[in-house]
């Protein structure tokens, strides 16, 4: 599989450049990281790839089919899930009914999102996997609202896998979380599936080299570099923009 592919992508807003000729791919089982200043075109360019902006010019295809013209909806149901900087989770539901809803809307049972929980033993079943992979037995049957904000990154990390994507764009999973719940959303990201192409765009360059095996740089709407980790942090102008001198 060919997995996405971007070939000069662009986006105006009137004479506002945001994203510039950007050429980007992500395979199958890529974990990629997206990093830059604040508004170098970071959450941009992951909306342009998910459809909710559509770009002023370029190309995005997917398996080397062209879904510029698919709206969110339809580039989610053909494999591209994104998680949010802000959680979209139903607070006064617990866990499990929050992983239950995109399962069912998957199989075409929205209709069915508050019925016995054992209606549906292959829906539950999922739904337990899903539980059991992000570790969140202990708290499957609490309302999110209770449960601490990196907790609650995991639960909109296991909702964007229940729709069975193919890539994953995780859009600052660290963001809010205290440092000492940040190993639970490093550890989750080392447990996804090795066939499914992950994007984190992040500022906590922790995060990023330690789950990254390949780091693109934007700035200004642009791709500086591309390189391993290694290359990242031993560039001298990367350090100067952005790490300041950080992992050297």
């Amino acid at each position: 599989m060919q997995g996405l592919e971007v070939r000069g992508l662009s986006k105006h807003f009137g004479g506002l450049v945001v994203s510039e000729s950007i050429d980007f791919d992500l395979k199958p089982g890529a974990r990629k990281a997206l990093i830059g200043p604040n508004g170098a075109g970071k959450s941009t360019f992951a909306n342009l790839v998910t459809g909710i902006l559509s770009p002023s010019g370029g190309a995005i295809r997917f398996d080397g089919e062209d879904i510029a013209g698919l709206d969110e909806a339809q580039r989610v149901k053909r494999g591209i899930a994104k998680t949010f900087q802000i959680t979209t989770l139903f607070p006064r539901l617990t866990v499990r009914e929050n992983l239950r809803l995109p399962v069912l809307e998957r199989e075409g049972l929205g209709r069915r999102m508050f019925a016995r929980a054992d209606s549906n033993r292959a829906i539950e079943d999922e739904v337990a996997a899903l539980i059991d992979q992000f570790d969140l037995g202990p708290l499957a049957d609490r309302p999110v609202l209770d449960l601490a904000y990196g907790q609650q990154r995991l639960v909109e990390m296991a909702l964007s896998l229940a729709l069975k994507p193919r890539v994953l764009i995780l859009d600052e999973p660290a963001a809010g979380v205290p440092s000492s719940e940040t190993h639970l959303i490093i550890e989750a990201i080392e447990r996804l599936p090795h066939d499914l192409a992950v994007l984190v765009i992040e500022h906590d360059m922790d995060l990023v080299f330690r789950v990254a095996t390949s780091i693109v740089v934007l700035v200004q709407g642009r791709i500086l570099t591309e390189g391993t980790p290694q290359e990242i942090a031993t560039n001298a102008q990367v350090r100067e923009l952005y790490l300041g001198g950080a992992h050297g």
